[in-house]
């Protein structure tokens, strides 16, 4: 029988056949054409405050960092440089943010449009925040029946002196500065003439620029500006299309649709920049719940890094308080020089940036952390960058390091000292309460609430003032390299960030990435080879919950007693507060939260640099 014989083929080793099949994938490489990414259009929704910092226990509940400042322009970025995103839509659903986080919001936007990619804007209603930010872009969306409103920049003071006197009051401060106007509020029943000066100088820089974004943003001539102010006060939707304030009016249940028209049918993606971070919670895991309670976050560098510290809120002696009297946060010196001491000792940070949005508060803690920083300095830069404030502490912090940035509508300023004490003895009087003050000592009663200050007492005080005003001053010809005039600066004057910039208390325009990146490269780290970190670092589950709970911990009854006493006070305080957020509504209740907050410290503290004031947008 003959078998069937196959024909005679070589045969093979692996290594051989190894070799054929990478050939063959190398060819499918080259011969195939590469898949072509979707195309997609970025969406983007502001509902809700526009944060400096990161929420301390995001590490905790795996919140991401989109809903800060650098946040949202990493997303700006990503879209920028991603060749499958097409184009970008900013739905202003509920925009809070303050005008210096609008101007940066500009410039994100405009880095994706030089990136050769249209911008759209759409909300609901236009207020000046909606329309500054709007018109950075190519194309501004309204809902049907929506309205545009700007009518223009307006501030309103109150003055309390003759009120305060009605029932029986009396503020009795002090300031060095005749344009300092911290205490007028209290002490007087209408403006000097140098803070209306000051307020006066900066209100015309502000409008200036918020017109100029809207004239340059949509094309206007001067006298079609000047038309468009005359008329925009509230302007329907149709009306503000025939203006050319707006581009179109859509339904919002037709926007996605609308938009994805307009990109020639790209689809799309709410996945832009950072993503986040995951939660530490393992809901599979029983032990992980176990585990979190009892961690501590990890905050050391890895690599080299920059590091950044935020000032945010009025600046107080000893910790940062994340819940202050009326809300928002408190920066203590102690909590800082923690944070300093520990970016000094960290070889692997090679730089500092300090963020700064705040209008000051305790002359001693101001200078406690000027101290830090310098010793920072000693060994690695330290920049700083000026949000939406850097005025009186917040600016003699800003001193303290080697170059400042600043946005163009940043309020920089206010070098001035105010201290003093509200006289309770009228009232007193007027309701019939006895009083018996018993003293021993010279100067025992000095800060007694039944009388003002006698003429001695207040040369005394203002000596004291004085001695920190010339401090205050010295610090500030220092850190500018004695490049200022402080006959033209000093005194409580106020300045926008682009005026600082003429008269020499900052060195530009720069974002607060802008600013990081700046010093990255100045230390020569090139992009993406370092991390930034924030200080202090993220707090434990412990932490937080000591916050929340402040009188949750193991303490002796009087202890317990005090604190539930506390604990109870700021809930009260909190119902005031929130009286007055509704008030001023949910947009300008911040910008006036740090002032109260500032002023606050009046009552603790017999010298301060603080600036109380704000200025209002509506």
């Amino acid at each position: 029988m003959t078998l069937y014989k196959q024909p005679y083929a070589p045969r093979t080793n692996r290594f051989t056949q190894l070799i054929l099949a990478m050939a063959i994938v190398l060819t499918a490489i080259v011969t195939t054409p590469p898949a072509q990414a979707e195309d997609q259009v970025g969406w983007i929704t502001f509902d809700g405050p526009l944060l400096e910092e990161p929420n301390p226990f995001g590490w905790l509940i795996g919140e991401d960092s989109s809903d800060t400042v650098r946040g949202m322009l990493s997303k700006f970025d990503d879209a920028a440089s991603r060749i499958d995103v097409q184009g970008l839509v900013l739905h202003l659903k509920d925009l809070q943010a303050n005008t210096s986080q609008i101007f940066a919001l500009r410039n994100g936007i405009k880095r994706v449009r030089n990136a050769g990619k249209p911008v759209f804007v759409y909300a609901e209603v236009y207020g000046p925040g909606e329309l500054i930010l709007g018109c950075a872009a190519d194309k501004m969306l309204i809902q049907n029946s929506g309205y545009v409103s700007f009518p223009g920049l307006y501030s309103e003071e109150m003055y309390l002196a003759d009120t305060l006197q009605m029932v029986g009051l009396k503020a009795d401060y002090v300031q060095v500065g005749a344009y300092k106007g911290a205490s007028e509020p209290m002490a007087r029943s209408a403006p000097s003439k140098e803070w209306s000066e000051n307020v006066n100088h900066l209100l015309d820089d502000v409008w200036a620029q918020m017109k100029d974004a809207v004239q340059k943003g949509r094309g206007y001539s001067d006298d079609q500006m000047a038309m468009v102010l005359d008329k925009a006060w509230m302007l329907e939707a149709d009306k503000a299309i025939e203006l050319g304030l707006i581009d179109d009016a859509i339904d919002v249940t037709d926007l996605k649709d609308y938009v994805m028209d307009a990109f020639g049918g790209a689809k799309i993606t709410t996945r832009i920049g950072d993503e986040g971070n995951s939660s530490q919670f393992d809901m599979e895991n029983p032990f992980s719940l176990l585990s979190i309670l009892t961690s501590e976050p990890d905050h050391s560098p890895k690599r080299n890094t920059i590091a950044v510290i935020h000032v945010n809120g009025p600046i107080i002696d000893g910790e940062s308080q994340h819940a202050s009297m009326f809300g928002g946060t408190s920066v203590g010196s102690r909590t800082l020089r923690k944070a300093l001491s520990k970016i000094e000792d960290e070889n692997l940070i090679k730089g500092l940036v300090i963020r700064i949005n705040s209008p000051g508060g305790s002359a001693l803690a101001s200078e406690v952390i000027w101290q830090g920083v310098r010793r920072v300095a000693e060994k690695k830069p330290v920049y700083v960058s000026v949000g939406s404030m850097a005025a009186s502490g917040g600016y003699y912090i800003a001193v303290s390091g080697d170059r400042i940035y600043v946005d163009p509508v940043s309020i920089v300023g206010s070098i001035g000292v105010v201290g003093g004490k509200i006289v309770w003895g009228g009232l007193y009087n007027k309701v019939n309460l006895g009083i018996t003050a018993r003293s021993r000592g010279p100067k025992a009663d000095m800060f007694g609430s039944l009388n003002p200050w006698s003429e001695e007492q207040r040369g005394l005080v203002h000596q004291m003032m004085k001695k920190t005003y010339d401090q205050f001053t010295n610090r500030v010809l220092q850190g500018r390299n004695h490049k200022v005039d402080l006959s033209k600066i000093a005194e409580g004057r106020l300045f926008t960030g682009r005026q600082a910039i003429k008269n020499g208390m900052a060195d530009g325009i720069a974002e607060f990435d802008d600013v990081i990146a700046r010093l990255a490269g100045d230390v020569g780290l090139p992009e993406n080879s370092y991390d930034v970190m924030t200080y202090p670092g993220p707090m434990s589950f412990k932490d937080m919950i000591e916050q929340a709970l402040p009188f949750a911990g193991v303490m002796s009854p009087v202890q317990g007693a005090a604190a539930r006493d506390a604990a109870m006070d700021q809930v009260v305080r909190g119902a005031g507060a929130a009286v007055l957020r509704q008030i001023l509504g949910r947009k300008n209740w911040p910008q006036l939260r740090d002032a109260l907050n500032g002023l606050m410290i009046m009552k603790d503290e017999p010298v301060v640099l603080i600036s109380p004031r704000t200025l209002i947008i509506n």
